[in-house]
């Protein structure tokens, strides 16, 4: 193998070229090595690089024997496991149980390298080959979601507080960039780390002054119970007003610290310009190509957090409900720095984040409060109206984008929500001319997800009336700019509160309201960390407690997707 190190050392021959005799941190991955700003575990280990720690990585490790778990030797300090960048489950597995041939993040593409509850077995692992080692830290979105009392879908129950099945020491939650760091300091100075903000650990006790949620006993007990429980998990994830939470799991407690403080502009500008090579390490390169690289490679990511709320979602969850956004500068710096690559062509893939169109702005009310306790942003057909959504701030950042020296095009491939646009009314048309005339390639993408009041609302979503108002003006500027352009539309299935009938009344609106046929749509997946999956579970409306309709019959589900994707004739009638 070619030793490259402008990585971080995956080799014993790595570290030897670097003079290390051990590394102080190793990061365990379910993704291959990929040293990119778009994967968490790489980004955590160049924020440990930047802070003097040696850094390891170990991707997609054999778990039947210690070959490459062994292969760093063991940390000084402690091992980071991650499940990757997608939760393993979901990575493995489709809505409908089946299990999924292809992984984005394995190199050459077949998913024969990520394991079922990838936390779990590499913690496990760990475990097996170093005893009595330094401390397992779980990271990464599948240990940030599971770590309190969850619904897992592909066993249908409850499960436990992640920390307890992985029997690892520490959790880091969240996005992890300033917890991490606190945490390598604590333990690599012989301190008790329990103190530090954005972690989770087992104690004998509770913590008096946090909110105890319902013990694990009392949610398999109590269907309304663990609606309560995630009541407070949710309305707790913002560093200015959350509160620490126990909850009681057998004979002792899981502790969730108060959230760690997120990255302010200069802090996010100086994690983009940590020295990632954007490339799949050599290690790994005689295995094949690992797809993502050919989105990711070459795209930007303007900011962090979604207050948008979907309650299929849990960005929300993970990343936050507040937006941290990068600097113009930094950002036309990544674009000029693309253009240093032989393969860069002039295309950059994406400049965006989980919504594309919340850079820029959020409410002062949030920034100096915190969230707000059980008041949403934007629910429904109704924007906050402290929210001032402003695109000004993306408008110019993406003109100074495309102005770049070597740049052809800057495309905008992160989902965009339209209801902001029509929001913003000094800059929402303005913003969407730019999008139409230099930023689309070919289609945009929405995500209207359904359009019967009753389903949306379960949803968290705008009513299909803003999508129709929409899709006008989005028509308007591509005659006017003599495009021909497309909105491709994402529609989900069998969520909790819709019938086969709302699925039928889905069909007649795309045809009849927006002139098309949809090519596909998802089943709903009720995936940890989101109100959705909660419905599906209690198979009750969080709010009101009322019960509601949940299909849990596979076949029923894929019948909804059928009607809905169906090709039939604009003239053609409609079974009911």
């Amino acid at each position: 193998m070619i030793i490259d190190n402008r990585f971080l050392p995956t080799t014993r021959e790595e570290m030897d070229a670097l003079g290390w005799d051990q590394c102080d941190v190793i990061l365990v991955s379910g993704d291959a090595y990929i040293d990119s700003p778009f994967i968490g575990v790489a980004t955590v280990g160049r924020i440990l690089q930047k802070h003097g720690y040696r850094v390891g990585m170990i991707g997609q490790p054999d778990i039947e024997s210690d070959v490459d778990i062994s292969r760093l030797g063991e940390p000084k300090i402690f091992w980071g496991v991650s499940g990757g960048s997608v939760d393993s489950m979901v990575s493995n597995y489709t809505a409908t149980k089946k299990f999924r041939n292809s992984d984005d993040y394995t190199p050459g593409g077949k998913n024969d390298k990520r394991p079922d509850r990838a936390s779990l077995v590499y913690s496990n692992l760990v475990r097996r080959f170093f005893k009595d080692t330094v401390p397992i830290v779980l990271g990464g979105i599948e240990a940030s979601l599971r770590r309190v009392t969850h619904y897992d879908y592909w066993s249908n129950k409850l499960r436990k507080p992640i920390l307890f099945d992985a029997k690892a020491d520490y959790l880091v939650y969240g996005m992890g960039e300033e917890a991490v760091i606190a945490l390598a300091a604590a333990l690599n100075a012989g301190d008790d780390p329990r103190h530090i903000r954005g972690i989770c650990y087992i104690a004998k006790e509770p913590v008096d002054e946090y909110i105890t949620l319902p013990s694990h006993a009392d949610t398999l007990a109590d269907k309304e119970k663990y609606i309560d429980l995630f009541d407070d998990f949710y309305d707790n994830n913002d560093p200015i007003s959350a509160k620490g939470l126990c909850q009681k799991v057998d004979a002792r407690y899981l502790i969730q610290n108060p959230p760690a403080d997120y990255l302010n502009e200069d802090e996010m500008d100086a994690v983009s310009a940590l020295p990632f090579t954007r490339e799949l390490h050599p290690y790994h390169q005689s295995e094949g190509k690992v797809k993502c690289l050919e989105t990711i490679k070459f795209s930007i990511m303007t900011h962090q957090g979604c207050w948008g709320e979907c309650n299929f979602c849990a960005i929300g969850v993970h990343q936050g409900r507040t937006i941290r956004t990068r600097s113009e500068d930094s950002i036309v710096q990544e674009a000029k720095d693309f253009t240093e690559y032989k393969d860069f062509k002039g295309i950059i893939s994406d400049v965006g984040g989980p919504t594309a169109n919340m850079y820029g702005y959020e409410c002062d009310k949030k920034l100096k409060k915190g969230t707000c306790d059980h008041m949403r942003c934007v629910d429904a057909d109704r924007l906050c109206k402290v929210m001032h959504v402003d695109h000004s701030r993306n408008i110019n950042m993406l003109r100074k984008v495309r102005d770049v020296p070597g740049v052809r095009k800057a495309f905008v491939a992160s989902g965009v929500r339209y209801d902001l646009i029509s929001a913003d009314k000094n800059h929402g048309y303005s913003y969407l001319k730019e999008m139409v005339k230099h930023h689309i390639s070919g289609q945009m993408k929405v995500a209207p997800e359904h359009t019967e009041q009753h389903v949306l609302e379960l949803m968290g979503k705008p009513g299909k009336e803003t999508l129709v108002d929409f899709k006008k003006m989005y028509d308007r500027l591509n005659r006017e700019e003599g495009k021909n352009q497309f909105l491709t539309y994402y529609l989900i299935a069998a969520h909790p509160g819709c019938e086969e009938k709302d699925m039928h009344e889905l069909k007649r609106f795309t045809q009849h309201e927006l002139k098309m046929n949809p090519e596909q749509a998802q089943v709903f997946t009720p995936t940890p960390g989101t109100y959705s999956a909660v419905m599906y579970y209690t198979e009750m409306d969080p709010k009101t407690r009322k019960k509601i309709f949940v299909e849990k019959d596979t076949r029923r589900k894929e019948k909804q997707k059928e009607i809905v994707v169906k090709k039939q004739s604009f003239k053609s009638g409609f079974a009911s």
